[in-house]
C-alpha cells in the first residue's frame, strides 16, 4: 500500500517540475493526530528572496499540493491539513489548488474546533486565503480578483455572524459586481441584495441613496442572467429578480417623492453625461416613478444628447403630463422605431392609443394602434379593455336605442380580453357586469326588429363592428 501512494505521489511531482525542479533539504517534524488541527509551524529555513519577489516553488511544495489535494478529493481532512499549511506558509504562489481547496480545509478545521479562540483565528486564516489568493492570483482571466471577493464576501456572512451589517462584506459584493456584471453568481447576487436591505433598514435616512445604487446593480446583473440564453443559471435568476423586485418595492427606498430628492440635483449635474442619464431613467421606470419631473427632465436631456427609446418615451409621457398629445404621438413613435424587445414595442404603441390617441378623441386611431400592439403581443387583454372602453363611451347614432348596441360590443372585447389573459378576468368580469346593465331591452327593440335577439348587427360609426343581439 505504501510503495503504491508513493508511486502516485512521484508521478504527480514528475508530471508538474519534469526534471529540472530545483532540490531544497528540509526536515519534518513528526506530530501527534490532535494536533492536526494547529497551524503547521516548520524548522526548515526560508530561502532568501528579494523585497516583492514570489517565493521560491520547491518540489517538495509540489509534492505537499499533491498530498493534500489527494486528500480534499477523498474528503480526508485531516490528512490535508499538514501539507496544506506547509505550501500556505512557505511558497503561497505554487499552485491555484491552494485557493480552491483551502477554504474546504478551514471549514473542517472550524467544525472540529473547540474554543471560540480557536474558531475565530481560523476564520482570519479564511479571511486571510483570500487576500493571498488576490495577491497570486488576482489575474486569472476566469477567476480575477472580482470573483475572489465575491467568494470572500459570501464567507464572511457565512462565518461572521456575530457582524449584524456586515458592512465590510457589502463594500466586497459591491466590487465584485461591478468586476463580474451578468458573470456573477445568482447566490452571491441574491445574498448581496439581503445584506443591503439589512444595511439600510438599520438606517434608511443614511444608507437610503447607497441602498437604492446597490439595487440598480443587482437588478442590471440578474437582467443580464436572464436574457443570457445560454446560461442555466437563468431561470433561477428570473425567479431571484421578482423576489428582488418585490422587496425593493416594499422597501419605502422607492417611494417616487424620495427618489426625486436624492436624483434631482444629480439630473443637473449630469446634463451632458447620457450614461449616467441613462441609469436614473431605468431606475424611476423600473419604480414606476415615470410621472416625476426629475424623469422628464432626465429624458429631456437625454434625448438631446443621444436619443433611445427610453429618452423618448420620457419625452412622451412629460408631454402627455402637459396635455401636448400632438407631441406626445412623435415621441412615442419615435421610442417604438428605437426600441428593440417585443415588450418595450408592444408597450410604446399601447401609451400611444391609451395617453394620446384616446384623449384626442381619435379613437379609430387609438383602436389602430392597440391592434398592432396586438400584432406585436397577442395576448395582451389590457388592448382589448381599452378598445371595449372605447366602444362603450361612442355614441354613432341619433337614435338612443341604437347607441345601446355599442354596449355589445364593449361587452365582446372585455371577453375576448379575459379569454387571451388570465391577469385581466377580475377587471373584465367588472366591466362586463356593469355594462350588461345598459344592453337594449325587449321593449325598447320591439319596433327595431332588426335588433331582435340571436340577430348578427353592425355596429355603425366608427366602430364598424358586428355582433349578436341579445
Amino acid at each position: 500500500m505504501k510503495t503504491k501512494l508513493l508511486l502516485v505521489v512521484s508521478l504527480c511531482v514528475a508530471s508538474v517540475l519534469g526534471c529540472s525542479a530545483q532540490k531544497v533539504k528540509k526536515d519534518k517534524k513528526s506530530k501527534k493526530d490532535a494536533a492536526v488541527v494547529e497551524q503547521v509551524k516548520t524548522d526548515a529555513p526560508k530561502a532568501e528572496v528579494k523585497e516583492d519577489a514570489d517565493p521560491v516553488v520547491t518540489k517538495e511544495c509540489l509534492t505537499d499540493v499533491s498530498l493534500f489535494s489527494e486528500s480534499v478529493k477523498n474528503k480526508q481532512y485531516a490528512d490535508a491539513v499538514e501539507p496544506w499549511y506547509r505550501v500556505y506558509e512557505q511558497c503561497p504562489n505554487a499552485n491555484k489548488a491552494i485557493y480552491s481547496q483551502g477554504p474546504k480545509i478551514i471549514e473542517w478545521q472550524l467544525s472540529q474546533a473547540q474554543t471560540e479562540e480557536e474558531k475565530l483565528r481560523l476564520k482570519q486564516t479564511l479571511m486571510e486565503i483570500y487576500d493571498k489568493r488576490m495577491k497570486y492570483f488576482g489575474n486569472d482571466p476566469k477567476y480575477p480578483k472580482a470573483y475572489i471577493l465575491g467568494e470572500k464576501a459570501m464567507d464572511y456572512c457565512q462565518y461572521f455572524t456575530e457582524d449584524e451589517l456586515k458592512l465590510q462584506a457589502r463594500d466586497w459584493f459591491e466590487e465584485s459586481v461591478d468586476g463580474m456584471g451578468g458573470q456573477s453568481k445568482v447566490s452571491l447576487l441574491n445574498k448581496y441584495a439581503e445584506v443591503s436591505n439589512n444595511i439600510y433598514k438599520s438606517d434608511p435616512e443614511k444608507y437610503g441613496e447607497q441602498y437604492i445604487a446597490d439595487y440598480q446593480k443587482i437588478s442590471d446583473a440578474l437582467t443580464a442572467i436572464v436574457n443570457d440564453q445560454t446560461n442555466k443559471n437563468s431561470g433561477a435568476a428570473k425567479q431571484y429578480k421578482d423576489y428582488i423586485d418585490q422587496i425593493f418595492a416594499n422597501s419605502g427606498a422607492a417611494n417616487c417623492q424620495k427618489l426625486d430628492e436624492l436624483y434631482a440635483q444629480a439630473v443637473q449635474d449630469n446634463l451632458q453625461n447620457g450614461e449616467e442619464l441613462a441609469k436614473i431613467m431605468k431606475l424611476y421606470r423600473r419604480v414606476r416613478c415615470t410621472e416625476s419631473d426629475v424623469y422628464f427632465a432626465a429624458a429631456e436631456a437625454s434625448h438631446k444628447l443621444q436619443p433611445t427609446a427610453e429618452s423618448a418615451a420620457g419625452c412622451a409621457a412629460m408631454s402627455a403630463k402637459k396635455g401636448d398629445y400632438k407631441a406626445a404621438v412623435d415621441y412615442y413613435d419615435q421610442a417604438f422605431e428605437l426600441a428593440d424587445g417585443a415588450d418595450d414595442k408592444s408597450n410604446y404603441l399601447y401609451n400611444n392609443a391609451l395617453y394620446c390617441y384616446q384623449y384626442l378623441n381619435q379613437y379609430s386611431r387609438a383602436r389602430d394602434y392597440a391592434n398592432r400592439s396586438l400584432e406585436v403581443i397577442p395576448d395582451q387583454g389590457r388592448c382589448y379593455l381599452l378598445i371595449g372602453l372605447m366602444y362603450a363611451s361612442s355614441k354613432p347614432y341619433n337614435d338612443p336605442v341604437l347607441n345601446k348596441t355599442v354596449f355589445w360590443v364593449a361587452v365582446d372585447q372585455f371577453n375576448k380580453a379575459k379569454q387571451v389573459d388570465p391577469t385581466v378576468v377580475n377587471e373584465a368580469n367588472k366591466f362586463i357586469q356593469a355594462y350588461s346593465k345598459f344592453f337594449p331591452t325587449t321593449e325598447e327593440v320591439f319596433f327595431q326588429p332588426e335588433l331582435g335577439k340571436g340577430k348578427p348587427f353592425t355596429v355603425g360609426g366608427w366602430i364598424q363592428r358586428t355582433t349578436t343581439c341579445r
